[in-house]
């Protein structure tokens, strides 16, 4: 066997056993993956991300197959926060594994008052601050494209939770690491990219758009490249930890995100192929270490050469 590697990563103060984590939307509530993998394997879940109220998301049809991906437009349907705190944090306490809560609002004040509700609660440790949602008040813009919301937004949730706080950037924005450069500014622990991105489908036959909502958020692994360039850019545009998401499938994709910059990485869309996944690239991370007889994750991380 060899040595055995140190996985252990430390983001924004949270310790996790390894760099792999769910991706938010993918994963549901962890429950529904448990009859297929050990989730204490896994570094961090990262569960479906929860509103203040209850939302019923979009009329279907909600999900498209593309190449190399898939289309969703599922409209964040979840089942609000206060049932969330009754109902699925019972089940998530009893995880062996990091529990880090998605958030999304329609304005600063909601991601605020669900941050409040959260931070008392037992077995959540951390926030995913999701800012790719719509600021209604100020005509639909999303928070994640506006530096200066993103960074309201991010000092409104330190504001009201001591836990440590992700945030998850949009790729849908001219320059990246302007936001992630005010988010940090204002406070966040660590932020998590990309974010899907915006695109369309179009059935030629009824001349009809595939998704009843007309544009949904691109994920898989064919927006990997645009991710791990989004990664490298933000990596050294700020100091504090940077989680690579988009594409990732294999542990060679997550290596190359680790390579660029990334403290950890999320599996999302290849859990609805895999269910196994997740584990399936952590295992391979451990493996190609191995191989290389390098010690620690830590050896690795932002080691690209440019020279």
């Amino acid at each position: 066997m060899g040595l055995t590697p140190d996985l252990t990563v430390n983001i924004g103060g949270l310790i996790l056993k390894n760099p792999v984590m769910t991706a938010s939307g993918t994963f549901g509530y962890a429950r529904e993956f448990a009859p297929f993998i050990d989730l204490s394997r896994l570094g961090a879940i990262i569960v479906k991300g929860i509103s203040l109220l209850p939302k019923t998301g979009n009329p279907p049809p909600r999900i498209v197959e593309t190449a190399c991906g898939m289309l969703n437009s599922i409209g964040l349907e979840n089942v609000g926060v206060e049932r969330f705190i009754a109902e699925k944090i019972p089940y998530l306490q009893g995880l062996d594994t990091p529990i880090i809560v998605n958030i999304l609002g329609d304005s600063v004040e909601e991601y605020g008052e669900i941050a409040r509700r959260l931070a008392g609660v037992a077995g959540i440790a951390a926030l995913e601050v999701n800012i790719s949602c719509p600021n209604v008040k100020q005509g639909g813009v999303a928070f994640g494209a506006d530096p200066a919301a993103a960074a309201r937004v991010t000092a409104m949730v330190k504001k009201n939770c001591a836990l440590p706080v992700l945030v998850k950037l949009s790729p849908n924005v001219t320059d990246i690491a302007a936001i992630a450069r005010a988010v940090e500014e204002a406070g966040a622990d660590a932020v998590s990219l990309i974010n899907t991105l915006l695109g369309m489908a179009i059935d030629i036959d009824s001349r009809r758009p595939k998704l009843a909502n007309i544009m949904g958020g691109l994920s898989g692994p064919a927006i990997k490249p645009i991710a791990l360039r989004m990664v490298f850019q933000v990596s050294r545009a700020v100091k504090i930890p940077v989680i690579g998401i988009g594409g990732i499938t294999t542990a060679q994709d997550a290596l190359e995100f680790l390579i660029a910059g990334a403290s950890a990485v999320q599996v999302g869309t290849a859990s609805f192929r895999d269910a196994t996944a997740a584990v399936r690239v952590l295992d391979g991370i451990g493996d190609w270490l191995r191989r290389q007889n390098i010690a620690s994750i830590a050896e690795l991380i932002a080691s690209l050469r440019l020279d």
